[in-house]
């Protein structure tokens, strides 16, 4: 019972549920290079665990690195770590074996992927520093993110392309945006303290601004995807319905209105990275069936 307790508590302190901003995009650079080079279900296995690797790994390290800051802010107090829920030794104990599960299951994929996994360790890691000295740190996450879509393709491919980097670009972007939005209910609190974010450094009505223009860069982004890769009108489609999203999800956010943030944040985003998976999906597999009968 208390082992299904410190799970539940690990889950809650890693949030698991935000796995959905990351996975799909991973997915989705695997699909497109599957589209030239196919794809097994081994690979698409190991994909999966190199990111349930990654991303934990990545939280846990975040929440053990800002223990002493979530337990300053009241909106973090409770957290697992701080509330004494979980003992740093447990975490630190999970978040090492998660990053060996990572850098296993990349070298599994193939050479490049195993070789790279450490530098990917160096940019996921190092972001939870980045906010004590720079209000780009939300560029830096969207970095640790944007890894998802080329780390797929080369679990692939097992080489690079400009269709994984420009989705990369857009990924990074589209986290940058959505962070800057959550960064808004901290905007106080860091300015008190000392810490960097955009919301902090420019005001909540600049910031809400700077992350419309990155949301903007980063539906251009997506757009640049498809015409480079020549997908199915169902693309199209599916990314016109991610730009009605994040125009949606900016209607609901004011400077002297953050009540709906979370909408905004978590179930918005949360969509949009699953409606992206799928977008690439389709378009992957009726362009394949659309050819077969051609």
């Amino acid at each position: 019972m208390k082992i299904l307790h410190s799970l539940a508590d690990w889950a809650r302190m890693v949030k698991l549920s935000h796995s959905v901003f990351a996975l799909p995009f991973a997915l989705a650079g695997a699909t497109l290079a599957a589209a030239e080079h196919g794809i097994d279900v081994m690979q698409l296995l190991w994909i999966v665990v190199a990111m349930i690797g990654a991303r934990n790994a990545a939280m846990g390290f975040n929440r053990l690195v800002d223990q002493h800051l979530d337990a300053a802010n009241p909106r973090t107090a409770q957290r697992e770590l701080p509330a004494g829920k979980l003992s740093r030794s447990l975490v630190w104990v999970v978040t090492l074996a998660l990053t060996a599960l990572f850098i296993f299951a990349a070298f599994k994929l193939n050479r490049l992927c195993g070789v790279l996994s450490p530098l990917a360790i160096v940019i996921i890691f190092g972001y939870s520093f980045t906010k004590r000295f720079t209000w780009a740190s939300h560029l830096v996450l969207g970095l640790a993110l944007a890894i998802a879509p080329v780390g797929g393709w080369a679990a692939i491919a097992g080489s690079f392309s400009i269709v994984p980097w420009l989705l990369a670009a857009a990924v990074l972007l589209w986290v940058a945006g959505f962070d800057v939005l959550y960064s808004c209910q901290d905007a106080e609190h860091d300015r008190r303290v000392g810490l960097f974010s955009i919301p902090s450094r420019f005001g909540l009505p600049r910031a809400l601004w700077i992350s419309r223009a990155l949301h903007l860069a980063a539906w251009l982004g997506l757009l640049a995807v498809g015409f480079v890769s020549a997908v199915h009108l169902s693309y199209w489609v599916g990314v016109a319905a991610i730009g009605g999203l994040l125009f949606w999800q900016h209607r609901l956010v004011r400077a002297d209105d953050l009540s709906r943030l979370g909408v905004a944040f978590l179930n918005l985003n949360a969509i949009i990275a699953i409606l992206y998976f799928f977008s690439v999906l389709t378009s992957v597999v009726l362009s394949a069936t659309w050819g077969s009968h051609g």
